[in-house]
């Protein structure tokens, strides 16, 4: 069951991704959910309560995303093996993993903001972290390991970014050139 909580949140992310920073104003997410600003603050400590949580669920998102997708591919999965999960998982049905207007959204904002910027390198880091511990699994030098997993998600960030955006179905086949590149691979 989605609790009004769990809607001021959802519609804040999609308005975050649509109109940016800017438009993330109360009244006109109230307005949208047809919720009143007294359930607003019956969920968040103000304005600046509210952007902590929005902060709080897109990092969690972002991060168990990845995370999911590598712990789908399974405990003893090859490197190989992992990569193939994400990249079939970058699409439609799991969008949480390449949101290219809510990340770039979260970028642009991340650059005038320092809490906002703390968050975002704290969801980068996090990803190439996981993307690291899969990479080690073949590529035993730490330092190496973690560039093979950063070459990836380097490419996912600049996906987003350009204008328009590469979309998923673009991105997907781009990972399945970069599978090639994996030791052991055939």
């Amino acid at each position: 069951m989605t609790t009004a909580r769990d809607r001021w949140l959802d519609e804040g992310l999609r308005t975050l991704a649509t109109e940016g920073a800017a438009g993330v104003r109360i009244d006109r997410i109230a307005a949208r959910l047809g919720l009143s600003k007294g359930s607003f603050h019956h969920h968040f400590a103000g304005a600046e309560g509210y952007k902590r949580d929005l902060l709080a669920r897109y990092e969690a998102l972002s991060v168990d995303a990845v995370e999911s997708a590598v712990a789908a591919a399974g405990v003893d999965a090859s490197t190989r093996d992992v990569l193939q999960v994400l990249t079939a998982r970058v699409g439609a049905d799991h969008a949480a993993l390449f949101r290219p207007e809510l990340d770039v959204a979260v970028r642009a904002w991340s650059a005038t903001d320092g809490e906002v910027r703390a968050v975002q390198q704290r969801i980068d880091t996090a990803r190439i972290d996981a993307l690291t511990r899969v990479w080690q699994r073949v590529v035993p030098d730490p330092v190496e390991a973690r560039r093979a997993a950063t070459l990836p998600y380097l490419v996912a960030v600049g996906a987003a970014m350009v204008v328009p955006p590469t979309d998923a179905n673009e991105l997907r086949a781009l990972y399945e050139l970069l599978l090639g590149l994996v030791p052991g691979s055939s």
